[in-house]
């Protein structure tokens, strides 16, 4: 039976996850195998990670030509900067979606999103682009996640709510409900931080903690 090859673009703890992920998952009813992690760093390359070699994208260009990236990196900003790091050498992008995901017929996703295991998402959801969601999140109805948003694991997200580019929830966090009329706004690039509650929109490129969740002090740590 043919495989679709998954070259991992990252080999931190996320990309041995990843990797592992797409061993579960099939694209057209043929399975995935991981064949190699992408690393820029060259300190790193040439090692081998849970059976799988480590290697710079232009060497992973051309061994595996008929590989798919899926870039499993945490932060929204570098994310976005190795998917078009991966598009300027040729790669394609892949989605993956473990098998064990609760998920309606009504939710839209983007190319190279990575849903975990554990996770369930009810109805009439979009998903942008290179989108992640780990193990043990839910997502309500009527949400928008945009592209490059990072769900780190527990995250909960309740009805009629929008995230905006590149936002990213720290593990734990809270997004309470918002209405049909007047969604919960959380602006592009937020950092929502771990075991934070929001209750209410929050602009674009804030840091907020707590419960309720309010702006961050500066000089103040998370």
């Amino acid at each position: 039976m043919p495989t679709a090859q998954i070259a991992v673009y990252g080999a931190g703890g996320f990309g041995r996850e990843v990797a592992w992920l797409a061993s579960a998952c099939t694209i057209d009813a043929d399975p995935c195998e991981a064949v190699c992690f992408i690393d820029d760093d060259p300190s790193s390359q040439g090692l081998t990670l849970n059976e799988l070699p480590v290697m710079g994208r232009d060497e992973a260009r051309q061994r595996f030509p008929n590989a798919r990236v899926v870039v499993a990196v945490g932060s929204p900003q570098v994310r976005q900067r190795l998917v078009e790091a991966a598009a300027a050498v040729g790669f394609q992008f892949v989605t993956l979606i473990h098998p064990h995901v609760e998920r309606s017929p009504w939710i839209d996703i983007g190319t190279g999103t990575i849903i975990c295991a554990g996770n369930s998402l009810t109805v009439n959801i979009v998903l942008g682009k290179h989108v992640q969601i780990n193990p043990g999140c839910t997502v309500g109805h009527d949400v928008v996640i945009d592209d490059f948003c990072t769900l780190t694991p527990g995250v909960h997200v309740s009805g009629c709510v929008h995230l905006g580019q590149r936002v990213y929830l720290g593990t734990g966090a809270v997004i309470v409900n918002g209405t049909p009329e007047e969604p919960l706004v959380i602006g592009e690039d937020t950092v929502v931080g771990a075991a934070a509650c929001v209750t209410k929109s929050v602009p674009a490129g804030q840091v907020v903690v707590g419960v309720p969740a309010r702006p961050l002090e500066k000089g103040k740590g998370s």
